[in-house]
């Protein structure tokens, strides 16, 4: 086997995913039939600055070259080589946010990631005049807000991009992005595999009108499909990855995808019916539709597969973050008195713990809330716990309260399309944080979204492998042999996904009934949760 892994990595037969999460950067290789045989990390965390959640981007290249370094001693390590080819790369990112550079590659303005809630004016107005849901976090939000706040650097915007579009035009000279990831920067038109051209119109007309002489579609990346080229490694690229790197000028690219793009590719849920949920400082949920949506609402994005099927996506801004501020709590109580405990080891006993409280949490209650969450309309972040004097506090309802919360405002979101809109959903797949610790999150994310939950073996790996599988097929599709016309639903149904085991989980009645109690608990106090911040933020 060993010997079959370095024949395939010294031939290129390998496949290299990178992705910047929210907190990890990854790399991962994998082989010829999929499966990851080395990977890479860093860690990094975003910032505030000037009330602007951002990461500076000299980070990114420290980051990367940190997270493929390890991936490269990880070769070495377990087959003794090195990597020199490799059959195709693809870049991914968490989506939206605002990039821009000037015509000479200068960065304009400090990076606002998808956290940022500072947009609502902007938002509102541009979701007015298209009659299309524009998020706050989507990058034309970001835009039109700089151009009414009359910001100074706007003149001069020669290009807007992504995270992954900013890493793969560095690495490869080409701005260009995938569907899936340019849909959260500007509504596409699924017949077109583009933006949507009325609406660049009506943009433009405001553009105009405001006195500056750019036009959108010049600025913004070109579009992609999966499947297409979109580039190669160049001389500067392979200087950017590290002064360890030994990748030849010329590896081909696959276009840079979105976390939402790598997810669905990731849990296999590019086909139309189909729907996953990815869990981790965010947390959203994307169902391929069948038709599309009667009208637009604010908490549905509507974006696209990698292959520009259209996808309704309900995102919320907050999941994970409090879980895991808490439990670090919990490990410096443990430190303090003198033991040490596996940070895995510690998830797994807490989250274990909370399948035995109450099923309504014992009365408990709490909003996970680290930055502004626009489907409850809050504009700041302010994590909060409430309880009264006959709840039930203990250390079961506390960690069941905790995971609840991480559900609860997806919950909203979710039920408009299946209460409003009947969208049927058969099965959703999960992958992210959430689900790391087998048979809890995702038994009551089964509960709280009353539909199967399937989590398969290979969930854990997330948008990494995700944006890896797309570049091999990229790979694929621009071989001559026979089939390579594949669609992506099959090339990952007949190649990928065949052999791959997942484990199905249905709603448990009690579960769902105590989850019900608790979103009543939860949509009274959202009342409660505006005035603390204010309170909290303004005082």
């Amino acid at each position: 086997m060993k010997d079959t892994l370095e024949a395939d990595i010294n031939k290129g037969k390998t496949y290299l995913g990178i992705e910047f999460g929210s907190t990890r950067i990854k790399s991962v290789l994998i082989d010829s039939h999929h499966n990851i045989i080395a990977s890479g990390s860093h860690d990094w965390e975003n910032c505030i600055i000037d009330d602007v959640w951002t990461y500076n981007l000299s980070d990114v290249w420290i980051g990367l070259q940190d997270c493929y370094s390890k991936l490269q001693e990880e070769v070495y390590r377990l087959y003794g080589t090195t990597v020199n080819k490799i059959g195709a790369i693809g870049i991914s990112a968490m989506m939206h946010g605002y990039l821009v550079f000037d015509d000479k590659g200068k960065q304009l303005a400090p990076f606002r990631t998808w956290r940022n809630t500072m947009t609502e004016e902007a938002a509102g107005l541009l979701t007015k005049r298209l009659k299309f849901n524009i998020p706050q976090r989507w990058s034309i939000a970001h835009l039109y807000h700089s151009m009414l706040n009359k910001e100074t650097h706007v003149k001069d915007i020669g290009f807007m991009t992504t995270l992954a579009g900013y890493v793969h035009w560095r690495l490869t000279g080409e701005k260009t992005l995938g569907i899936g990831d340019a849909a959260g920067m500007f509504p596409v038109d699924e017949t077109l595999n583009n933006y949507n051209p009325w609406m660049l119109n009506e943009l433009n007309e405001i553009i105009l009108s405001m006195g500056y002489r750019w036009k959108l579609e010049n600025i913004l990346p070109r579009v992609q499909v999966a499947g297409e080229k979109a580039g190669t490694l160049t001389f500067e690229g392979v200087k950017l990855l590290g002064t360890t790197t030994s990748l030849q000028v010329g590896i081909p690219f696959c276009p840079p995808e979105g976390d939402a793009g790598t997810g669905m590719t990731a849990t296999n849920s590019v086909k139309r019916c189909t729907g996953n949920v990815s869990a981790g400082t965010s947390i959203f949920a994307m169902v391929v539709l069948e038709k599309k949506l009667s009208k637009a609402y604010t908490e549905i994005d509507m974006v696209a597969t990698p292959t520009g099927k259209p996808v309704a996506m309900v995102h919320c801004n907050n999941c994970m973050g409090d879980v895991d501020a808490w439990i670090r709590f919990f490990n410096e109580i443990i430190e303090l008195i003198g033991t040490k405990i596996e940070k895995n080891e510690l998830y797994i006993a807490l989250y274990n713990k909370a399948l035995g409280g109450d099923i309504d949490c014992g009365g408990l209650l709490s909003y996970n809330y680290y930055s502004g969450e626009p489907i409850t309309g809050l504009k700041k972040g302010c994590p909060l716990f409430v309880r009264n004097a006959v709840s039930r506090f203990t250390l079961a309802n506390f960690m069941r309260m905790l995971l609840f919360g991480t559900l609860a405002t997806l919950k909203l979101g979710m039920d408009i399309l299946t209460e409003k809109e009947k969208v049927c959903i058969k099965e959703l797949l999960g992958h992210g944080g959430l689900f790391k610790v087998k048979g809890v999150g995702q038994r009551f994310m089964a509960a709280a979204l009353n539909a199967p939950v399937t989590v398969m073996e290979s969930a854990g790996e997330g948008g990494a492998w995700g944006i890896a599988l797309l570049a091999a097929y990229m790979a694929y599709t621009q071989t001559k042999e026979d089939g390579a016309n594949k669609t992506l639903e099959c090339y990952l149904e007949q190649n990928v996904f065949v052999d791959i085991k997942g484990v199905r989980m249905f709603p448990n009645a009690n579960d769902a009934r105590g989850f019900a109690e608790f979103m009543n608990r939860y949509t009274n106090g959202l009342v409660v949760e505006k005035s603390a911040v204010e309170n909290f933020i303004y005082a």
